[in-house]
Protein backbone atom coordinates (compact mmCIF):
# COMPACT_ATOMS: atom_id res chain seq x y z
CA UNK A 1 0.00 0.00 0.00
CA UNK A 2 1.47 3.39 -0.82
CA UNK A 3 -0.48 5.34 1.39
CA UNK A 4 -3.32 5.75 4.39
CA UNK A 5 -6.34 6.66 3.13
CA UNK A 6 -9.51 7.61 5.07
CA UNK A 7 -11.68 4.83 6.51
CA UNK A 8 -13.94 3.30 4.24
CA UNK A 9 -17.79 3.27 5.79
CA UNK A 10 -20.42 1.18 4.20
CA UNK A 11 -23.43 3.59 3.19
CA UNK A 12 -25.64 0.50 3.51
CA UNK A 13 -23.93 -0.59 7.00
CA UNK A 14 -26.77 1.18 9.52
CA UNK A 15 -29.83 -0.66 7.46
CA UNK A 16 -27.77 -3.68 7.48
CA UNK A 17 -28.28 -3.44 11.44
CA UNK A 18 -31.36 -2.53 10.81
CA UNK A 19 -32.09 -5.39 9.47
CA UNK A 20 -30.22 -8.02 11.29
CA UNK A 21 -32.06 -6.23 14.36
CA UNK A 22 -35.67 -5.99 13.21
CA UNK A 23 -38.05 -4.94 15.83
CA UNK A 24 -39.99 -7.93 17.40
CA UNK A 25 -44.03 -7.11 18.19
CA UNK A 26 -46.13 -10.21 19.55
CA UNK A 27 -49.46 -9.75 19.86
CA UNK A 28 -50.64 -12.30 22.73
CA UNK A 29 -54.40 -12.71 23.17
CA UNK A 30 -53.62 -15.92 25.29
CA UNK A 31 -51.49 -14.88 28.64
CA UNK A 32 -53.88 -12.57 30.08
CA UNK A 33 -57.59 -12.79 30.59
CA UNK A 34 -58.76 -9.37 30.00
CA UNK A 35 -56.52 -7.81 27.75
CA UNK A 36 -54.21 -7.87 24.69
CA UNK A 37 -50.54 -8.01 25.62
CA UNK A 38 -48.53 -5.87 23.11
CA UNK A 39 -44.69 -7.11 23.20
CA UNK A 40 -42.23 -4.99 21.66
CA UNK A 41 -38.62 -5.59 21.35
CA UNK A 42 -36.15 -3.74 19.34
CA UNK A 43 -32.92 -2.33 19.28
CA UNK A 44 -32.90 0.39 21.32
CA UNK A 45 -33.07 4.37 20.13
CA UNK A 46 -34.08 7.71 21.53
CA UNK A 47 -37.67 8.35 20.75
CA UNK A 48 -38.66 4.95 20.43
CA UNK A 49 -40.59 5.00 23.41
CA UNK A 50 -42.68 7.80 22.27
CA UNK A 51 -43.62 6.46 18.87
CA UNK A 52 -44.74 2.68 20.36
CA UNK A 53 -47.52 4.90 22.71
CA UNK A 54 -48.18 6.72 20.19
CA UNK A 55 -49.05 4.18 17.78
CA UNK A 56 -51.23 2.79 20.42
CA UNK A 57 -53.10 5.68 21.60
CA UNK A 58 -53.73 6.80 17.98
CA UNK A 59 -55.88 3.61 17.69
CA UNK A 60 -58.00 4.51 20.63
CA UNK A 61 -56.56 1.36 23.07
CA UNK A 62 -56.73 1.69 26.58
CA UNK A 63 -53.22 0.71 28.22
CA UNK A 64 -54.86 -1.14 31.38
CA UNK A 65 -50.70 -2.07 32.57
CA UNK A 66 -47.33 -1.31 31.21
CA UNK A 67 -43.85 -2.62 31.60
CA UNK A 68 -40.79 -0.37 30.04
CA UNK A 69 -37.52 -1.08 29.85
CA UNK A 70 -34.27 -0.25 27.86
CA UNK A 71 -30.82 -0.84 29.49
CA UNK A 72 -28.41 -2.25 27.78
CA UNK A 73 -29.27 -1.01 24.48
CA UNK A 74 -32.61 -3.33 23.82
CA UNK A 75 -35.83 -1.84 24.21
CA UNK A 76 -38.20 -4.15 25.92
CA UNK A 77 -41.82 -3.04 26.60
CA UNK A 78 -45.13 -5.16 27.26
CA UNK A 79 -48.76 -3.08 27.37
CA UNK A 80 -51.78 -4.82 28.49
CA UNK A 81 -54.35 -2.79 25.81
CA UNK A 82 -58.08 -3.25 25.19
CA UNK A 83 -60.21 -1.58 22.88
CA UNK A 84 -62.56 1.36 23.58
CA UNK A 85 -65.41 -1.02 24.36
CA UNK A 86 -62.95 -2.76 27.11
CA UNK A 87 -62.14 -6.12 24.41
CA UNK A 88 -59.26 -7.49 23.78
CA UNK A 89 -57.97 -7.15 20.21
CA UNK A 90 -60.01 -9.29 17.61
CA UNK A 91 -59.91 -6.57 14.82
CA UNK A 92 -57.02 -8.49 12.05
CA UNK A 93 -56.72 -4.71 10.66
CA UNK A 94 -55.78 -3.25 14.16
CA UNK A 95 -53.52 -5.91 14.50
CA UNK A 96 -51.87 -5.74 11.29
CA UNK A 97 -51.53 -2.16 11.99
CA UNK A 98 -49.86 -2.40 14.74
CA UNK A 99 -47.66 -4.69 14.03
CA UNK A 100 -46.83 -3.44 10.57
CA UNK A 101 -46.15 0.23 12.16
CA UNK A 102 -44.19 -1.05 14.84
CA UNK A 103 -42.28 -4.03 13.85
CA UNK A 104 -40.63 -3.55 10.40
CA UNK A 105 -38.55 -0.25 9.81
CA UNK A 106 -38.95 -0.21 6.11
CA UNK A 107 -42.85 -0.32 6.11
CA UNK A 108 -44.94 3.17 6.41
CA UNK A 109 -48.42 2.62 7.74
CA UNK A 110 -50.15 3.77 4.93
CA UNK A 111 -49.23 0.77 3.59
CA UNK A 112 -51.34 -1.14 6.44
CA UNK A 113 -54.90 -2.04 5.20
CA UNK A 114 -57.05 -1.49 7.89
CA UNK A 115 -60.83 -0.90 8.72
CA UNK A 116 -60.02 2.14 10.13
CA UNK A 117 -59.88 5.75 9.85
CA UNK A 118 -56.79 7.73 8.92
CA UNK A 119 -54.91 8.25 11.93
CA UNK A 120 -56.42 11.52 13.04
CA UNK A 121 -53.49 12.20 15.54
CA UNK A 122 -50.91 12.61 12.23
CA UNK A 123 -51.75 15.12 9.24
CA UNK A 124 -50.00 15.03 6.03
CA UNK A 125 -49.76 18.63 4.24
CA UNK A 126 -50.25 16.64 1.06
CA UNK A 127 -53.76 17.96 0.86
CA UNK A 128 -53.43 21.49 2.76
CA UNK A 129 -51.25 24.16 4.01
CA UNK A 130 -50.55 23.42 7.57
CA UNK A 131 -50.29 26.97 9.62
CA UNK A 132 -48.31 26.90 13.16
CA UNK A 133 -49.24 29.95 15.90
CA UNK A 134 -48.07 30.65 19.18
CA UNK A 135 -48.27 33.33 21.63
CA UNK A 136 -50.10 35.50 24.33
CA UNK A 137 -53.78 34.30 24.65
CA UNK A 138 -56.31 36.49 24.98
CA UNK A 139 -60.44 36.90 24.60
CA UNK A 140 -61.25 36.75 20.90
CA UNK A 141 -58.17 35.60 19.81
CA UNK A 142 -59.25 32.28 17.55
CA UNK A 143 -62.18 34.98 15.93
CA UNK A 144 -59.55 37.26 14.87
CA UNK A 145 -57.34 34.14 13.51
CA UNK A 146 -59.93 32.58 11.92
CA UNK A 147 -61.65 36.13 10.41
CA UNK A 148 -58.06 36.93 8.78
CA UNK A 149 -58.16 33.69 7.05
CA UNK A 150 -61.35 33.90 5.54
CA UNK A 151 -60.52 37.35 4.50
CA UNK A 152 -57.88 35.68 3.03
CA UNK A 153 -60.11 32.90 0.93
CA UNK A 154 -58.79 30.53 3.11
CA UNK A 155 -61.29 27.37 4.29
CA UNK A 156 -60.20 25.90 7.28
CA UNK A 157 -60.78 22.15 7.54
CA UNK A 158 -59.22 21.60 10.71
CA UNK A 159 -57.43 23.27 13.73
CA UNK A 160 -56.25 22.05 17.80
CA UNK A 161 -56.19 25.19 20.34
CA UNK A 162 -54.63 24.98 23.59
CA UNK A 163 -54.37 27.30 26.40
CA UNK A 164 -51.97 27.26 29.35
CA UNK A 165 -50.48 30.02 31.56
CA UNK A 166 -52.24 32.30 29.74
CA UNK A 167 -50.62 31.20 26.42
CA UNK A 168 -52.09 29.65 23.24
CA UNK A 169 -50.47 27.39 20.61
CA UNK A 170 -52.51 26.46 17.31
CA UNK A 171 -51.77 24.10 14.25
CA UNK A 172 -54.67 25.00 11.88
CA UNK A 173 -54.56 23.40 8.66
CA UNK A 174 -56.23 25.14 5.44
CA UNK A 175 -57.21 25.07 1.39
CA UNK A 176 -57.42 27.46 -0.93
CA UNK A 177 -61.09 28.49 -1.12
CA UNK A 178 -61.02 28.43 -5.10
CA UNK A 179 -59.05 25.52 -5.57
CA UNK A 180 -59.79 23.11 -2.56
CA UNK A 181 -55.88 22.86 -3.23
CA UNK A 182 -52.81 23.81 -0.58
CA UNK A 183 -51.61 27.23 -0.59
CA UNK A 184 -48.53 27.51 -2.96
CA UNK A 185 -48.53 30.92 -3.64
CA UNK A 186 -45.34 32.40 -1.49
CA UNK A 187 -46.49 35.97 -1.89
CA UNK A 188 -49.79 35.07 -0.67
CA UNK A 189 -48.12 32.76 2.15
CA UNK A 190 -46.25 35.56 3.13
CA UNK A 191 -49.33 38.00 3.48
CA UNK A 192 -50.58 35.55 5.63
CA UNK A 193 -48.00 35.28 8.24
CA UNK A 194 -47.37 39.32 8.57
CA UNK A 195 -51.26 39.69 8.80
CA UNK A 196 -51.20 36.30 11.29
CA UNK A 197 -48.39 38.27 13.54
CA UNK A 198 -49.90 41.13 13.64
CA UNK A 199 -52.94 39.68 15.19
CA UNK A 200 -51.07 37.35 17.54
CA UNK A 201 -49.14 41.04 18.76
CA UNK A 202 -52.30 43.05 19.16
CA UNK A 203 -51.28 46.22 20.11
CA UNK A 204 -47.59 45.46 21.49
CA UNK A 205 -45.58 45.24 18.99
CA UNK A 206 -43.30 44.20 21.23
CA UNK A 207 -44.82 40.78 21.99
CA UNK A 208 -43.74 37.65 21.33
CA UNK A 209 -45.11 35.56 18.68
CA UNK A 210 -44.60 33.04 16.33
CA UNK A 211 -46.23 31.89 13.42
CA UNK A 212 -44.56 29.13 10.72
CA UNK A 213 -45.72 26.64 8.18
CA UNK A 214 -44.95 23.16 8.64
CA UNK A 215 -44.36 20.64 5.98
CA UNK A 216 -44.18 16.89 5.97
CA UNK A 217 -45.95 14.73 8.43
CA UNK A 218 -47.28 16.51 11.37
CA UNK A 219 -48.33 15.03 14.81
CA UNK A 220 -50.74 17.88 16.13
CA UNK A 221 -50.92 16.92 19.70
CA UNK A 222 -46.76 16.63 19.60
CA UNK A 223 -46.41 19.78 17.54
CA UNK A 224 -49.12 21.64 20.48
CA UNK A 225 -46.34 20.68 23.05
CA UNK A 226 -43.46 21.54 21.45
CA UNK A 227 -44.98 24.88 20.19
CA UNK A 228 -46.07 25.58 24.11
CA UNK A 229 -42.54 24.44 25.31
CA UNK A 230 -40.55 26.66 22.89
CA UNK A 231 -42.99 29.36 24.07
CA UNK A 232 -42.20 28.33 28.14
CA UNK A 233 -45.52 27.94 29.40
CA UNK A 234 -44.16 26.67 32.65
CA UNK A 235 -43.02 29.72 33.51
CA UNK A 236 -46.15 30.65 35.69
CA UNK A 237 -46.76 34.27 35.88
CA UNK A 238 -46.39 35.05 39.50
CA UNK A 239 -50.63 36.18 39.16
CA UNK A 240 -50.88 32.84 37.89
CA UNK A 241 -49.08 30.91 40.70
CA UNK A 242 -50.90 32.79 43.33
CA UNK A 243 -54.65 31.38 41.78
CA UNK A 244 -52.68 27.92 41.42
CA UNK A 245 -51.80 27.90 45.08
CA UNK A 246 -54.83 27.97 46.57
CA UNK A 247 -56.26 24.87 44.29
CA UNK A 248 -57.33 21.63 46.31
CA UNK A 249 -54.04 19.55 46.50
CA UNK A 250 -55.53 16.62 45.34
CA UNK A 251 -56.46 18.35 41.80
CA UNK A 252 -52.77 19.37 41.06
CA UNK A 253 -49.66 17.45 39.93
CA UNK A 254 -47.60 16.37 42.45
CA UNK A 255 -43.77 15.71 40.49
CA UNK A 256 -40.84 14.84 42.51
CA UNK A 257 -37.16 14.38 40.84
CA UNK A 258 -34.25 12.77 43.39
CA UNK A 259 -30.89 10.84 41.94
CA UNK A 260 -30.84 6.95 41.75
CA UNK A 261 -27.12 6.55 43.27
CA UNK A 262 -27.37 3.15 43.37
CA UNK A 263 -27.88 2.88 40.03
CA UNK A 264 -26.76 6.44 38.28
CA UNK A 265 -30.65 7.70 37.22
CA UNK A 266 -32.65 10.19 37.66
CA UNK A 267 -35.66 8.82 38.82
CA UNK A 268 -38.74 11.35 38.20
CA UNK A 269 -42.27 10.24 40.09
CA UNK A 270 -45.47 11.83 38.94
CA UNK A 271 -49.14 11.98 41.05
CA UNK A 272 -51.97 13.26 39.39
CA UNK A 273 -55.67 12.55 38.77
CA UNK A 274 -55.86 10.08 35.74
CA UNK A 275 -56.90 10.95 32.40
CA UNK A 276 -56.82 10.09 28.88
CA UNK A 277 -53.67 10.14 27.08
CA UNK A 278 -51.54 11.22 30.41
CA UNK A 279 -48.84 8.85 29.45
CA UNK A 280 -48.05 10.54 26.39
CA UNK A 281 -48.00 13.34 27.19
CA UNK A 282 -45.54 13.22 30.36
CA UNK A 283 -43.50 10.49 27.81
CA UNK A 284 -43.23 13.11 24.74
CA UNK A 285 -41.99 15.86 26.89
CA UNK A 286 -39.61 14.16 28.66
CA UNK A 287 -38.44 12.78 25.01
CA UNK A 288 -39.01 16.54 23.40
CA UNK A 289 -36.23 17.50 26.38
CA UNK A 290 -33.70 15.45 24.86
CA UNK A 291 -33.82 12.90 28.05
CA UNK A 292 -33.21 8.88 27.60
CA UNK A 293 -35.84 6.98 29.52
CA UNK A 294 -34.43 3.76 30.85
CA UNK A 295 -37.06 2.09 32.70
CA UNK A 296 -40.66 3.30 33.51
CA UNK A 297 -43.58 2.06 35.47
CA UNK A 298 -46.88 3.56 35.90
CA UNK A 299 -50.31 2.53 37.62
CA UNK A 300 -53.50 3.78 38.39
CA UNK A 301 -55.28 3.55 41.80
CA UNK A 302 -59.00 4.91 41.57
CA UNK A 303 -59.24 8.22 40.24
CA UNK A 304 -55.82 8.81 40.42
CA UNK A 305 -52.14 7.82 38.29
CA UNK A 306 -48.85 7.25 39.65
CA UNK A 307 -45.76 6.95 36.71
CA UNK A 308 -42.16 6.80 37.77
CA UNK A 309 -39.63 7.85 34.65
CA UNK A 310 -36.08 6.28 35.25
CA UNK A 311 -33.50 8.65 33.03
CA UNK A 312 -30.49 10.43 32.02
CA UNK A 313 -28.89 13.24 29.49
CA UNK A 314 -28.24 11.76 26.29
CA UNK A 315 -24.36 11.75 27.34
CA UNK A 316 -25.42 9.65 29.90
CA UNK A 317 -25.56 11.62 32.71
CA UNK A 318 -28.01 12.50 35.50
CA UNK A 319 -29.52 15.69 36.08
CA UNK A 320 -27.72 16.98 38.71
CA UNK A 321 -28.43 20.66 39.10
CA UNK A 322 -31.29 22.19 41.38
CA UNK A 323 -32.17 24.48 38.50
CA UNK A 324 -32.11 21.38 35.57
CA UNK A 325 -34.37 19.42 38.19
CA UNK A 326 -36.62 22.15 38.54
CA UNK A 327 -37.74 22.75 35.24
CA UNK A 328 -37.81 19.43 34.34
CA UNK A 329 -40.32 19.50 37.26
CA UNK A 330 -42.38 22.60 35.91
CA UNK A 331 -42.10 20.99 32.50
CA UNK A 332 -44.23 18.02 33.11
CA UNK A 333 -46.45 19.70 35.25
CA UNK A 334 -47.16 21.97 32.49
CA UNK A 335 -47.48 18.74 29.97
CA UNK A 336 -50.32 17.37 32.23
CA UNK A 337 -52.06 21.06 32.55
CA UNK A 338 -52.27 21.40 28.93
CA UNK A 339 -55.05 19.34 27.87
CA UNK A 340 -56.93 19.64 31.14
CA UNK A 341 -60.16 21.48 29.43
CA UNK A 342 -61.35 24.48 31.15
CA UNK A 343 -65.17 25.42 31.09
CA UNK A 344 -68.39 24.53 29.14
CA UNK A 345 -68.08 22.58 26.32
CA UNK A 346 -69.88 23.40 23.24
CA UNK A 347 -70.25 20.59 19.98
CA UNK A 348 -71.08 21.95 17.03
CA UNK A 349 -72.30 19.77 14.26
CA UNK A 350 -73.28 21.10 10.86
CA UNK A 351 -72.45 21.25 7.15
CA UNK A 352 -69.23 22.93 6.51
CA UNK A 353 -68.92 25.85 4.56
CA UNK A 354 -66.07 28.53 3.74
CA UNK A 355 -66.18 31.02 6.99
CA UNK A 356 -67.98 28.91 9.49
CA UNK A 357 -65.26 29.16 11.88
CA UNK A 358 -64.80 32.60 11.54
CA UNK A 359 -68.94 32.93 12.05
CA UNK A 360 -68.89 31.06 15.00
CA UNK A 361 -66.15 32.33 17.00
CA UNK A 362 -67.21 36.14 16.40
CA UNK A 363 -70.45 35.06 17.97
CA UNK A 364 -68.73 33.50 20.80
CA UNK A 365 -66.27 37.02 21.01
CA UNK A 366 -69.50 39.12 21.12
CA UNK A 367 -71.65 37.13 23.47
CA UNK A 368 -67.84 37.80 25.53
CA UNK A 369 -66.87 34.34 25.53
CA UNK A 370 -63.49 33.06 25.56
CA UNK A 371 -62.58 29.65 23.78
CA UNK A 372 -59.93 28.28 26.39
CA UNK A 373 -59.41 24.74 24.08
CA UNK A 374 -61.01 24.00 20.83
CA UNK A 375 -60.72 20.94 18.34
CA UNK A 376 -62.18 21.64 15.09
CA UNK A 377 -62.68 18.98 11.96
CA UNK A 378 -64.51 18.16 8.91
CA UNK A 379 -65.40 14.66 7.62
CA UNK A 380 -67.22 14.71 4.43
CA UNK A 381 -69.05 17.67 4.06
CA UNK A 382 -70.08 18.11 7.95
CA UNK A 383 -68.12 20.49 10.08
CA UNK A 384 -67.72 18.54 13.70
CA UNK A 385 -66.63 21.29 15.85
CA UNK A 386 -65.84 21.07 20.05
CA UNK A 387 -65.30 24.42 21.64
CA UNK A 388 -64.50 24.79 25.68
CA UNK A 389 -65.47 28.38 26.43
CA UNK A 390 -65.35 30.78 29.92
CA UNK A 391 -66.12 34.40 30.04
CA UNK A 392 -63.39 36.39 29.78
CA UNK A 393 -62.64 36.37 32.93
CA UNK A 394 -62.04 32.67 33.41
CA UNK A 395 -65.28 31.91 35.38
CA UNK A 396 -68.28 30.13 34.26
CA UNK A 397 -70.86 30.80 31.64
CA UNK A 398 -74.52 31.88 32.45
CA UNK A 399 -77.07 29.93 30.96
CA UNK A 400 -78.16 33.08 29.72
CA UNK A 401 -75.35 33.78 27.68
CA UNK A 402 -75.35 30.36 26.62
CA UNK A 403 -79.29 30.01 25.45
CA UNK A 404 -78.94 33.47 23.82
CA UNK A 405 -75.80 31.76 22.08
CA UNK A 406 -77.70 29.11 20.85
CA UNK A 407 -80.87 31.13 19.14
CA UNK A 408 -78.24 32.83 17.44
CA UNK A 409 -75.79 29.82 15.86
CA UNK A 410 -78.68 27.65 15.76
CA UNK A 411 -80.30 24.98 18.53
CA UNK A 412 -80.79 22.56 16.21
CA UNK A 413 -76.61 22.65 15.49
CA UNK A 414 -75.29 24.06 19.06
CA UNK A 415 -75.17 21.41 21.83
CA UNK A 416 -74.54 22.27 25.49
CA UNK A 417 -72.56 19.57 27.07
CA UNK A 418 -72.13 19.45 31.34
CA UNK A 419 -69.60 21.99 32.57
CA UNK A 420 -65.95 20.54 32.80
CA UNK A 421 -64.42 19.94 36.25
CA UNK A 422 -61.38 21.52 36.90
CA UNK A 423 -58.66 18.79 35.98
CA UNK A 424 -60.92 15.92 34.98
CA UNK A 425 -61.89 17.39 31.84
CA UNK A 426 -62.96 14.57 28.91
CA UNK A 427 -61.04 15.05 25.56
CA UNK A 428 -62.58 16.89 22.90
CA UNK A 429 -62.01 14.13 20.55
CA UNK A 430 -63.88 11.88 22.50
CA UNK A 431 -66.78 14.18 22.16
CA UNK A 432 -66.45 14.95 18.79
CA UNK A 433 -66.72 10.92 17.76
CA UNK A 434 -69.93 10.76 19.41
CA UNK A 435 -71.01 13.35 17.41
CA UNK A 436 -69.96 12.07 14.46
CA UNK A 437 -70.93 8.89 15.81
CA UNK A 438 -74.82 10.26 15.57
CA UNK A 439 -74.66 11.73 11.99
CA UNK A 440 -73.76 8.35 10.65
CA UNK A 441 -69.65 9.24 10.05
CA UNK A 442 -66.55 7.26 11.66
CA UNK A 443 -63.87 8.60 13.14
CA UNK A 444 -60.59 7.02 14.95
CA UNK A 445 -60.21 9.16 18.25
CA UNK A 446 -57.28 8.91 20.69
CA UNK A 447 -57.74 6.90 23.91
CA UNK A 448 -55.56 6.08 26.85
CA UNK A 449 -57.00 4.32 29.77
CA UNK A 450 -55.69 3.71 33.56
CA UNK A 451 -52.04 2.45 33.75
CA UNK A 452 -51.93 -0.12 36.89
CA UNK A 453 -48.75 -2.00 37.63
CA UNK A 454 -46.01 -2.12 40.31
CA UNK A 455 -42.94 -0.45 39.97
CA UNK A 456 -39.95 -2.15 38.88
CA UNK A 457 -37.85 -4.11 41.53
CA UNK A 458 -34.23 -4.92 41.12
CA UNK A 459 -33.49 -0.80 40.85
CA UNK A 460 -31.58 -0.69 44.49
CA UNK A 461 -32.44 1.84 47.01
CA UNK A 462 -33.24 5.37 45.59
CA UNK A 463 -31.79 8.39 47.27
CA UNK A 464 -32.95 11.99 47.21
CA UNK A 465 -31.15 14.58 45.72
CA UNK A 466 -29.61 16.86 48.59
Amino acid sequence: MSGRGCPYFDPDYDTLISRLNAPSVVIDNSSCDDATLVKVDSANKHGILLEVVQVLTDLDLTISKAYISSDGGWFMDVFHVTDKLGHKLRDQGIIDYIQQSLGDAQATTSQVKTSLAPTVGTQSSGGHTAIELSGRDRPGLLSEISGVLTGMTCNVVAAEVWTHNKRVACVVYVTDEATGCPIKDPEKLARMKERLSQVLRGDDENRLATTDFSSGLTHTERRLHQMMLADRDYDVPSSTSSINAVLDARIRPVISLRNCLEKGYSVVSVQCKDRPKLLFDTVCTLTDMEYVVFHASARADGPYAYQEYYIRHMDGCTLDLDAEQERVVKCLEAAIERRVSEGLRLELCTRDRVGLLSDVTRVFREKGLSVTRADVSTRGDRAVNVFYVTDTSGKAVSMKVVEALRLEIGQAILEVKEEVKEGRGEGAAEVAAEVAAAGGMSRSRFSFGNLSERFFHGLGLVKSYS
